[in-house]
Order: C-alpha cells, then structure tokens, then sequence
C-alpha cells in the first residue's frame, strides 16, 4: 500500500466518523426543535422542514415531504414564480429557484418570513409578509405554488384566491399545488385547518370552475393521504405539448 492510498483511507475513515457523528447530533438537535414546536402550545402555522431533513426522514422513511417540492418543480417554465403561503421557504430555496428566474414567497404569518429569511434564502428568492385573502403580491408570473395551504382557507376564502391568482398567471402560465385528504374519524389533521377535501373530485371542483385545464393526483401513505394539483388555461405536466423539461411518450 502506497503513502497516498494510506493518507486517503485514514482521511475517508476520519471524515466518515465525523459525518456519522454530525448527523446524529443534527438529528437530535432537530427532533428537540421539533418538540419545543409541537407539543408545547401554541402549535406554529408552518413546519420547519429542516426537521424533516436532519430528523424525520430516516425515522420516519416517508418522502411525502419531497414529493411537494418535486411536484410542483414538474410544473415549472423557468420564468418568475409567486409561492402563496411559503411558510418555512424550504421548497422556495431548494425546489423552485434553480429552476425559475425569480421566486416571491409570501406568507401571513411574520414568524414564518423570519424563519425563511434566516434559514432558506437565496440570490433570486425574495420573503414578503402578505395575507392573499386580503393582500396578494402584485404581478405576473408564469407560475403560481399554493403548496400545503389551501386547506387553511374557507370555500369562500378559496374561491376569492381563485380569481386572484388567475388574475396573477400569464395566460399559458400554471399553478400546482398540494393538500390533503380529510380523516377517516372527521377529526382535522390539525386545528388550523378550515377545509380538509373528501376527494380528487372535491378538489377538482374548486379548480374546474377556473382553470380549462386541471389535472388532481394522488399518493397515499400509511399515515396521509395527499393530493396534488396542476392547472391552467394551456397545457399542464406530461400533456403531450407540455415542453418543460418533461418527455411524454404515448
């Protein structure tokens, strides 16, 4: 054995102990993080997905998470994007950025902003506090993300949003999104929640009434059922037209 290939197995042996070590530290600073935010009272309206990252996702082995995130790049045309309710501003930084020009990341809740200014900023993401009900950023986007925040919202809430986000897409320009299903039992997932749907369909109907074209899917895991949207006046993901860095193959 050469000096070389000695020095490179004692650096990998080191630096592989200190990334077992790290990561473990790192997980259990988070899962402490996590009980300080959810089970002292009040509940935040956001979810620090950090957590999910350095904690939850090797114990739990659910990548429902990352699916948000994935989903809604799928629909994404490189142009400006306008994220309602960002919460943490995790899928903002390390989803839709890379792939857009610019993203604008609103949420009502101030300490969100904070926490997505502090962990999850980027050169051409830009953190505005906004209610949408009342106060929805001005513009035009190619894109519009309304991820795991449409079940806080009334009908009525959803409906007036609806027409303002259609008035803020570019007539080809596309908003997806995430929700969830309601509970067996009725009880909401959390309190928070103003409307849980029933169905694909359920979401659907809030949907069609807007968009011409709307396609809802769904992943099911043993603790959730998800929901996933895409719609728009034009052509959305795996539409045969669709050229956004997706391939269709009849």
């Amino acid at each position: 054995m050469t000096l070389k290939v000695w020095a490179k197995q004692c650096l990998e042996s080191v630096f592989g102990w200190e990334a077992i070590l790290s990561a473990k530290w790192a997980s259990a600073a988070h899962k402490r993080l996590l009980m300080a935010q959810w089970t002292i009272a009040p509940n935040p309206e956001f979810f620090d997905h950090h957590i999910d990252l350095h904690h939850q996702w090797t114990k739990t082995r659910s990548s429902f998470w990352v699916e948000r995130g994935a989903f809604g790049g799928l629909a994404l045309k490189g142009g400006d994007v306008l994220e309602l309710s960002c919460g943490d501003g995790f899928n903002a930084k390390n989803f839709y950025s890379i792939r857009s020009r610019t993203v604008l990341a609103c949420d009502f809740d101030p300490t969100a902003i904070a926490t997505a200014k502090r962990k999850n900023s980027a050169p051409n993401v830009t953190f505005v506090l906004a209610d949408i009900r009342t106060d929805m950023p001005d513009g035009v986007f190619q894109n519009v993300v309304w991820d795991a925040a449409i079940e806080h919202f009334t009908p009525e809430e959803i409906a007036g949003i609806m027409v303002n986000i259609k008035q803020r897409l570019t007539p080809d320009g596309v908003l997806s999104g995430y929700t969830l299903v309601e509970r067996d039992d009725g009880h909401k997932h959390i309190h928070q929640h103003e409307y849980e749907f029933k169905s694909m369909a359920n979401l659907e109907s809030f949907l069609t009434p807007h968009f011409k074209s709307v396609r809802v899917f769904e992943t099911i895991f043993p603790d959730r059922h998800n929901l996933y949207f895409w719609a728009s006046d034009a052509v959305v993901p795996f539409d045969p037209k669709w050229s956004h860095g997706i391939t269709h193959q009849g």
